[in-house]
Order: C-alpha cells, then sequence, then structure tokens
C-alpha cells in the first residue's frame, strides 16, 4: 500500500504566526535591556556628568562637592575654634559663655575628623582662615558687653543656618563613605551650635530670615580632581559659610537679653 504524503501545514517555524510573536517580543525585551547594559559603561553619562571632576579612591568616589566640602569644614574650625574660646572669656552671660563652650567641642572634635578623612584621602588642607572670617573674628575683638554677646550669637547662627543646607547636600549625594561619615558627624555638631546660640536669647529672627531669603548660599563651586597624593593636610574652608557682607547685625537693644542675664558676672 503506497503511503501518501502529508500536504505542507501552514503555519510552522519562524515565519509562524507565534513565531513572528515570539521573535518580536524578543526583540523588544533585548532593545530594552541594551540601552541599560551600554550607559551602565559609558563615561559622561548618569552620575559622571554631575561629577566631571571625580575621581577614585579606596573609600569610593570622591567628587569636587566632597572635596569642597571638606575644605569647608577645616575652614569652619579655623575662625569658629577661636570665636568658641573669646566668648567663653567675653560673653557676659552664662548661655553666650555655654556657647562659646560648645563651638570649641565641637569644632576641635570635627577638625580632627577632617584631619583624619584628609589624609586618608591625600588632600592637603588650608592652614589660616579666609580674609572674609579674618573680617568677622576682628568684628568680635573689637566688641564689648551685650554688643558683643549680639554680635557673636547673630553672626554664628547665621553661619550655622547657611551650612545647615550645604551639609544636608553633600550627605544626599556623596557616594563616598568617609564623606558621608564626616557629613553625618557635620550635622550633629552644626545642630547643636544652632540650638545654643539660639539659647542666648540674643538672636534676631527677623533680621536672620531676611538675610537668608536675600542671600541664599550659592553651590559649592566644584574643584578639579587633585593630581596625586599630597602631603599632610593642613588646615583648610569653612563648612559653616558665615553671614554675608552685606548682613547688617541688629542693634543691641533689638535683640532682647536672656532672663536673668543682668545679674551675671
Amino acid at each position: 500500500m503506497r503511503s501518501r504524503k502529508r500536504p505542507p501545514i501552514n503555519g510552522r517555524g519562524i515565519f509562524s504566526g507565534t513565531g513572528i510573536i515570539v521573535a518580536g517580543l524578543t526583540a523588544t525585551l533585548l532593545a530594552m535591556i541594551f540601552p541599560i547594559w551600554s550607559y551602565a559603561d559609558r563615561s559622561g553619562t548618569g552620575l559622571d556628568v554631575l561629577n566631571a571632576d571625580t575621581v577614585p579612591t579606596g573609600y569610593g568616589p570622591l567628587s569636587a562637592l566632597d572635596r569642597d566640602f571638606i575644605t569647608k569644614v577645616r575652614l569652619a574650625g579655623l575662625w569658629e575654634l577661636p570665636a568658641g574660646r573669646q566668648a567663653r572669656q567675653k560673653g557676659s552671660t552664662p548661655a553666650v559663655r555655654t556657647a562659646g563652650e560648645h563651638l570649641v567641642e565641637g569644632h576641635a572634635f570635627l577638625d580632627e575628623r577632617v584631619r583624619d578623612v584628609a589624609a586618608k584621602l591625600s588632600l592637603q588642607l588650608p592652614n589660616e582662615p579666609s580674609e572674609q572670617q579674618q573680617e568677622w573674628l576682628a568684628t568680635l575683638n573689637a566688641a564689648q558687653g551685650v554688643e558683643y554677646d549680639s554680635r557673636f550669637a547673630n553672626i554664628l547662627r547665621l553661619a550655622h543656618g547657611k551650612v545647615f543646607s550645604v551639609v544636608a547636600q553633600v550627605r544626599a549625594s556623596t557616594r563616598n563613605s568617609l564623606v558621608r561619615k564626616l557629613a553625618d558627624d557635620a550635622n550633629t555638631t552644626v545642630l547643636d551650635h544652632i540650638t545654643v546660640l539660639e539659647a542666648t536669647g540674643y538672636v534676631d529672627y527677623d533680621a536672620l530670615a531676611r538675610d537668608m531669603v536675600a542671600d541664599s548660599t550659592p553651590p559649592l563651586t566644584p574643584s578639579p580632581a587633585p593630581p596625586g597624593p599630597t602631603s599632610d593636610p593642613a588646615p583648610a574652608v569653612p563648612m559653616t559659610p558665615p553671614p554675608s557682607p552685606g548682613y547688617t547685625l541688629p542693634s543691641a537693644a533689638s535683640s532682647p537679653r536672656p532672663e536673668g542675664g543682668s545679674g551675671d558676672s
């Protein structure tokens, strides 16, 4: 008995309806995966666009913003440590002297931390306050009594208020573990200093609000990537950018003295 050839069954193979659907789904999936793979390994995309001067370290990428922040932490201590020591002596109320003590303790701690971080990251730090910071210290040096208390509280409170957002920016964006921990420590210290400065009773909140609105803190200027390891770090830039040159300190009469402050010796 002769076998009959089966007629071809239409629709089988890659050109069948099912094959076309499968091929289409596969192509779509590959198109979705390819951009993710290709962009992940391309320089000049993603986070690299935000931090063009980012350099690799053993603790994670170090951006220009990270380096500026480290420098500013050091500079903050270079002028706020002397200001705190001075307030312990010249403050006419216990609250002002206590605020000075907190500044000394807080920036002594941060200064030790920032030197350690800079050494591990091979960054060099400045050794003296900026010209503007020296002017702020000169302003405090020239003041006495209630005038000193008011100037001290308002200059330092404005400075710490402005840096507060900078610390948050660095903490939220850094990919470096050392910088992240330093930002944590700086955040705790700055908040403590804001609290004790406000507790003096001399902070003029109206003037503070006007100045913060009129002179918002500009973004940190990216610094170029370091060429290589540097010598041991020396001191550096304020983490707490103090009041702007245009800030007019309130008169002593406009800032209420702390309750019970008049009887201090």
